[in-house]
């Protein structure tokens, strides 16, 4: 009888949890709204002492090397196990081409603000072993 009783109301509570759908205009993930500010980046941040680059799932963006980029890279390698490791990022800031007649990415991002670093690198796409 308890048993019964329990798969009944077990039951009730799935198929009233299941009915239960969230409105979609009052729900906004983080990466909607992200992607909805113009000037908030989402990438795969990578340092080196010639260059600084951020790499989206559809984009290749050189970053100025300004104050703010120096502290991002500050806080990517506290994240880094390997030197060619790639660490997630958030990152708010001005895209803008690259001045004519120099080498380089075709767009420029200069960093504004630093919305989030992740505590882990990026996946590795491609791993290389040495021998």
């Amino acid at each position: 009888m308890r048993i019964s009783i329990l798969i009944i109301i077990l039951g009730l509570v799935v198929i009233s949890c299941k009915n239960q759908k969230p409105n979609d205009a009052e729900v906004i993930s983080a990466e909607e709204q992200i992607s909805q500010d113009a000037n908030t980046f989402q990438g795969e941040f990578i340092f080196s002492k010639e260059a600084a680059v951020l790499k989206g799932d559809d984009f290749i963006y050189g970053v100025a090397l300004n104050d703010l980029a120096q502290d991002l890279a500050g806080q990517v390698a506290k994240v880094k196990t390997d030197e060619y490791d790639m660490v997630p990022v958030i990152v708010k800031g001005d895209l803008s081409s690259k001045p004519e007649g120099t080498e380089g990415w075709d767009e420029i991002l200069t960093i504004s603000e630093i919305v989030h670093v992740s505590e882990t690198p990026a996946a590795a796409g491609i791993q290389l072993k040495k021998k």
